[in-house]
């Protein structure tokens, strides 16, 4: 199991640290399959073996461990932000019904250790599709501005 931890992260791009405490089998049966969905690999593993597998890793990986509190698990996959966001998605949708569930304790991203608040920063960035879209917009909003302009000018001398 510890050789399997020392694979996942030494491959992973991103890897996030997730308590899911409380949270049921038919919860956690999705969650994985949505991670599934999207290429992210999810492991429950006892946090003995994962601090062993970390301290392996821990020349590759800079600053300190965030505290693992509870149940834990890792979710990591070869994209910088999909396992963040996945996580950061189910969870705002479990959590505020069930009260409970499951929660980011912090992560590995860029090979630096990051705290719960900085990987949830990390999920709440927008994909690559919405950010060309909001582009896009600011392209196109001076051209609109003057488009309505030219327009109620050509109305004003009619």
């Amino acid at each position: 199991m510890v050789e399997a931890l020392k694979a996942g992260i030494a491959s992973a791009v991103s890897l996030v640290f997730v308590n899911f405490h409380g949270l049921n089998v038919a919860a956690t049966t999705t969650l994985r399959r949505n991670l599934k969905q999207t290429g992210v690999k999810y492991l429950v593993a006892k946090k003995t073996l994962l601090r062993r597998a970390l301290a392996a890793s821990a020349s590759q990986i800079a600053g300190e461990a965030p505290a693992l509190d509870g149940e834990v698990a890792i979710a990591f996959g070869e994209d910088m932000f999909l396992p963040a966001k996945g996580i950061y998605e189910f969870q705002s949708k479990i959590n505020p019904p069930t009260g409970g569930g499951l929660k980011i304790l912090g992560g590995i991203f860029e090979q630096k250790f990051r705290s719960a608040v900085e990987m949830t920063q990390i999920a709440m960035i927008p994909s690559r599709e919405v950010l060309y879209g909001q582009l896009v917009s600011l392209f196109a909003s001076p051209m609109r501005g003057l488009v309505i302009t030219l327009d109620q000018i050509s109305k004003s001398k009619n």
